[in-house]
């Protein structure tokens, strides 16, 4: 577990937080850079739902408060995590793959702008990653600048000089990089969850994209990986 200070409520940062290897680190990140962590979880339909309880075990470790906010995104479909189609198991591939959420990120930290305006905070913080992931559009650092500039222009805080800042701070980490930082940051990484396709009972799968990238950086990183995969 970690032991990470508690910092001062009224320094607040909103993290999102989907209960994965990256959203934890981030959250731990925030909360070593002295802010009070404001949680938020999106509860969309996704078909990897343990993560949800991976989530709640994150958040009462390392936030102030927690939010899971249900927003369901099966409606739009449009993606394998929300029911259209097989999570792929052979490999990361060119291209984006099936397992994109339209617009997840934009429509994730458009919530966690609208909670930050209203909470007082002024600072967001956002897993993505722009060198071990997928391939999706809205995990690249051009995404992350273009929303701040939204997030200013959009908000009354924004416009009346309060302005946001979007904190990616694993945004160049290798997944590597990312397993020794949660280590580093006394982290307990086996209650996260990372599989985009568990077995009945929550287990990883081993196969899908998510569990490739996961157990390749604990590897690289010469790190026990805690995890328990279906396939090695």
């Amino acid at each position: 577990m970690t032991t990470i200070a508690s910092s001062s409520p009224a320094r607040r940062a909103v993290v999102l937080l989907s209960g994965g290897l990256d959203s934890m680190v981030c959250a731990a990140l925030a909360r070593e850079s002295g802010f009070s962590v404001l949680a938020l979880t999106v509860d969309y339909g996704q078909r990897h739902r343990v993560e949800l309880a991976a989530a709640r075990r994150i958040a009462a470790d390392l936030a102030d408060q927690h939010i899971v906010l249900p927003m369901d995104l099966t409606a739009f479909g449009g993606s394998a995590l929300t029911g259209d189609g097989e999570v792929p198991k052979d490999g990361v591939g060119e291209g984006i793959p099936v397992t994109y959420v339209p617009a997840r990120n934009t429509i994730f930290l458009s919530l966690a702008l609208g909670w930050a305006e209203a909470a007082g905070a002024r600072d967001l913080y956002v897993g993505v990653n722009a060198l071990d992931y997928s391939g999706y559009p809205d995990c690249r650092p051009e995404f992350v600048a273009a929303f701040e500039s939204l997030a200013n222009l959009a908000t009354k805080a924004g416009v009346e000089g309060e302005p946001f800042t979007i904190h990616a701070p694993l945004q160049q980490m290798t997944k590597a990089d990312i397993a020794r930082e949660a280590a580093r940051l006394g982290l307990d990484a086996g209650i996260s969850h990372s599989c985009y396709d568990p077995g009945a009972l929550g287990g990883a799968c081993g196969e899908c994209d998510a569990c490739r990238l996961r157990a390749k950086g604990f590897e690289d990183a010469g790190l026990p990986d805690p995890t328990h995969y279906a396939q090695p």
